[in-house]
């Protein structure tokens, strides 16, 4: 399926990675969002659940096994054209999860794929991120405390 000017909408998710109160970003390697800070992530390929494609993504993206845990939000993500076209539609589920294993620090994340760095941020340093991605984090963050 393409993903740029698809012929219907993608089905994505997002994990809101949580570990002592901060929160793992990605540099995101690929459009759309490329070299923007974001949740990792991606589409849900044919035949994989929910659950198994925010898992592989994860694993893929930063070396961590993650467990969802709940449903933090779903929304579209919807961008267009200079002509008004559809050129990217994603429905997103964002999930909360929870380490089960993998590397810990900035320094041990295995980015690969589609992210070109990784870090782990508070709540205070979202500057930069799309004002959605800060507000399904925000709302992750509250679900955990």
């Amino acid at each position: 399926m393409r993903r740029e000017y698809p012929d219907a909408p993608i089905a994505g998710v997002g994990a809101v990675v949580v570990r002592e109160g901060r929160v793992l970003l990605i540099r995101r390697a690929q459009q759309p969002l490329k070299g923007e800070w974001s949740l990792p992530g991606g589409a849900v390929e044919l035949g994989e659940t929910l659950e198994e494609a925010i898992c592989r993504e994860v694993l893929e993206e930063t070396g961590l096994v993650v467990e969802p845990i709940d449903v933090v939000q779903a929304f579209d993500r919807i961008s267009r054209d200079a002509e008004g076209r559809v050129r990217y539609h994603y429905v997103l589920i964002d999930f909360l999860c929870r380490i089960v294993s993998g590397p810990g620090t900035n320094e041990e994340l295995a980015c690969a794929t589609d992210a070109l760095e990784g870090r782990w941020a508070t709540a205070d340093e979202l500057d930069g991120l799309t004002p959605l991605t800060v507000e399904v984090i925000r709302k992750a963050l509250r679900m955990t405390s």
